[in-house]
């Protein structure tokens, strides 16, 4: 079976098994075809819990698929690769940040979404890399705990100054390997492009960025932008993704480093065993933990 038969009877098991598909914009080119949505995963998870479908298909990883069936209960989510999980996500737990939390009693627990559903429980507001920014100003309280990542988290300090924003040592390793001598050599090989960087890269990259912003914030900025080359720093799919969308502009990536194995770890054969029921893992999560964890994303929703 070659790829497009695969795509092809993809589409016509989710049909027949009343499934959405979600496909995060860090998967390969194949998948995002068959999916009903793509994007960043807290899109994803709002896009899942307003369609009619009974079953959801989740091609990223694990704490998206957590955040799918945190947002929607009572449908059937399924991770389309079980070993796809997320090395920021995975970094702190619960029983860390309970500890943390003594030291730090009068801060406002602000959680990246790139967290597990158990460790969401304990927080206070959650925050996606676009949203980060806005809802931190928005909190009442001059004093944050900002987790797990803190590149991010100095990006928002700096965006907020009048927050005393207390930073932990996790991130992204993806994002965090890119140093200045990456963007030096990409600047020297293509002179004319823009540099589009994600804030879970590290500071002093982020000081050498034309712009900083989400997955989605980038892809926006290089469609709408006049510019016709550009040095995309986040995953090197997004270049792939911008190059078949913008195929009169230019993309390059800012290092070929940028590679999330846990992201390359979906195939569309992955996809296909899960529809057929020979792949894939359902999500389970408890009602305490799905009620609890969803406090911070309703906070999110009502700061954002």
């Amino acid at each position: 079976m070659n790829i497009t038969e695969m795509q092809n009877r993809i589409i016509e098991l989710k049909k027949a098994k009343d499934v959405c598909i979600l496909a995060h914009s860090y998967q390969a080119h194949e998948i995002l075809e068959i999916a009903d949505f793509t994007g960043d995963s807290y899109k994803l998870s709002v896009d899942a819990s307003k369609v009619k479908n009974k079953n959801i298909l989740m091609c990223g990883v694990r704490f998206m698929a957590e955040t799918c069936k945190i947002l929607s209960p009572e449908k059937t989510v399924y991770l389309a690769q079980p070993t796809a999980g997320c090395k920021m996500a995975e970094q702190m737990d619960r029983q860390l940040i309970s500890k943390v939390k003594q030291d730090y009693p009068n801060h406002t627990v602000v959680a990246y979404i790139n967290t597990t559903a158990d460790l969401k429980t304990i927080c206070d507001v959650c925050v996606t890399s676009s949203s980060a920014v806005k809802i931190v100003n928005n909190i009442e309280n001059k004093d944050i705990l900002f987790i797990p990542d803190c590149n991010l988290g100095d990006y928002v300090a700096k965006q907020c100054p009048d927050k005393n924003i207390k930073l932990l040592n996790g991130g992204c390793p993806i994002h965090a390997c890119v140093n200045t001598s990456d963007v030096e050599k990409a600047k020297e090989l293509h002179p004319d492009a823009e540099i589009l960087v994600h804030p879970e890269c590290r500071p002093e990259i982020v000081a050498m960025a034309d712009y900083v912003g989400s997955t989605s914030g980038i892809m926006e900025y290089a469609k709408k932008s006049d510019k016709k080359e550009f040095i995309i720093g986040t995953e090197i799919s997004i270049a792939e993704h911008l190059q078949y969308e913008c195929p009169d502009k230019k993309f390059y990536p800012l290092s070929l480093k940028l590679i999330c194995s846990d992201m390359k770890a979906t195939t569309l054969v992955d996809v296909l065993d899960c529809l057929n029921g020979t792949g894939g893992e359902e999500i389970v999560l408890d009602k305490d933990t799905i009620s609890s964890a969803k406090k911070c994303i309703d906070e999110m929703i009502r700061l954002g």
